[in-house]
């Protein structure tokens, strides 16, 4: 893509952050007109309890976007640990999306740091720590 076709790379990030906003708040609105049966069926389908799911789906569709970028950081094959350990995988990602050190998390990965220092403060250490995957270093 040429510059002529984005001649305004910030207005059209803003209006993509402002359109996922809006389409989170759209979601939000449907859970809310969902009856407390449904609801905790869905959060039993998905094996959280209900107020967990209404955390997760409060935190956003984004909330554990940190767990592939810091695999990868590791040495750590995503596509190797969803087909070998898929629930795992989909606990880690849950416990990403629930994560009160997000900041630190983001300065490591800015900074390449992560490997170093993500056992600190990661809720997803011990689990990380155990996996015996051929990809992990």
């Amino acid at each position: 893509m040429s510059i002529q076709e984005h001649p305004f790379p910030r207005v059209e990030a803003l209006i993509k952050t402002f359109a996922d906003w809006l389409r989170h708040r759209q979601d939000l609105s449907e859970i809310r007109r969902m009856d407390t049966t449904d609801f905790d069926r869905i959060a039993g389908d998905l094996r959280v309890s209900p107020g967990e799911l209404d955390s997760l789906i409060h935190r956003g569709p984004h909330a554990a976007d940190e767990l592939p970028q810091l695999l990868k950081a590791l040495g750590i094959d995503e596509a190797d640990l969803a087909r070998t350990e898929p629930l795992v995988l989909r606990d880690m990602e849950r416990v990403c999306a629930m994560c009160a050190s997000k900041r630190q998390c983001d300065r490591d990965l800015a900074a390449g740091t992560s490997a170093e220092h993500y056992q600190g403060y990661c809720l997803n250490a011990p689990t990380i720590d155990s996996l015996d995957l051929p990809g992990k270093q």
